[in-house]
């Protein structure tokens, strides 16, 4: 076959597999648009109907404390008060975010900063160990270790939000320090160069120079584990006591929105007043799920600008 011929030949066999790798990637990117605006469109029907189809109250699902769905009020609208789940979640999402920030922290600085190959040889394995823990487990130890400890420490039954917190303290504790671990190794090795150069110390460095350059991917570790402790639902389920109660104290019994969920979705009928009202707390799920993606990736793209 004539060499001109053959090249050509071999450009066309090319250019048709190009096309049809073109096509399969858009293909395959499409269908997973399609399957994300499927989830958000069977949730959100399903989250809205108990306010279209069953009258509910909007104003009384954020500001009332009452939750009985299968009830009604005087108006023949059922009971929708979900502020004690709203507060719930977000006070054991907050304060296990609190509590494991500094953990997570000093865990990456001595990986990163203080010393790189015992942070390899110590913490790295106990890391990765407890990613791969299941939430089952951590329930229970939380159920047999830290709420035993709460009740003889502060008093009452030991369930409630205190344990809840701790319980996702330890689990979102791995996710937090290798994001952030990755942001201190993302920052140039020239600024703590140039700042040791002119006189600052080793911990100066640290804390004006490293920590400030990497403050985007410490916010984006930081949203990251909120929005994994916001989304647990079994490990949090066994140790905050599931009353639908507004908290009054970290070590009074409480319940999430997670937790009334995975309780009571197999018990409810479809279409009715109480399973539209579960499906309200999937919506809202979701859309704070949506908004703390929405955060990382303002965060992250911050942090490309710089």
């Amino acid at each position: 076959m004539d060499p001109i011929a053959k090249s050509l030949q071999t450009r066309s066999t090319s250019a048709r597999l190009e096309s049809r790798g073109r096509f399969l990637t858009q293909l395959t990117t499409l269908l997973i648009i399609l399957l994300v605006l499927a989830i958000f469109g069977f949730i959100a029907t399903k989250g809205l109907a108990v306010f279209i189809q069953d009258k509910g109250s909007v104003g009384d699902f954020f500001t009332k404390t009452n939750w009985a769905p299968s009830q009604v009020d005087i108006h023949q609208r059922p009971l929708l008060g979900a502020l004690p789940l709203i507060c719930g979640s977000f006070a054991v999402t907050l304060l296990a975010v609190l509590v494991a920030t500094p953990f997570a922290l000093a865990a990456a600085i001595f990986m990163t900063e203080m010393a790189p190959k015992q942070g390899k040889k110590i913490l790295q394995p106990v890391i990765e160990l407890l990613v791969g823990i299941p939430s089952v487990v951590y329930g229970f130890v939380g159920l047999v270790v830290i709420v035993p400890a709460v009740q003889k420490l502060f008093g009452g039954s030991g369930f409630g939000i205190l344990a809840g917190a701790l319980v996702l303290f330890v689990m979102i504790l791995p996710t937090i320090t290798s994001m952030s671990v990755d942001a201190l190794k993302a920052v140039p090795r020239y600024y703590r160069e140039a700042s040791l150069a002119l006189g600052a110390t080793r911990w100066q460095t640290i804390w004006r120079v490293v920590l400030r350059a990497a403050t985007p991917g410490l916010m984006t570790a930081v949203i990251f584990g909120m929005s994994r402790a916001f989304g647990e639902a079994l490990a949090v389920q066994m140790v905050i006591g599931n009353a639908i109660l507004m908290p009054t104290s970290l070590v009074s019994p409480a319940t999430t929105l997670t937790s009334v969920l995975t309780m009571n979705m197999g018990n409810t009928v479809m279409n009715t007043a109480a399973n539209n009202a579960l499906w309200t707390l999937a919506l809202l799920l979701l859309l704070m799920s949506l908004i703390f993606n929405i955060a990382i990736k303002y965060l992250a793209k911050r942090g490309a600008l710089k």
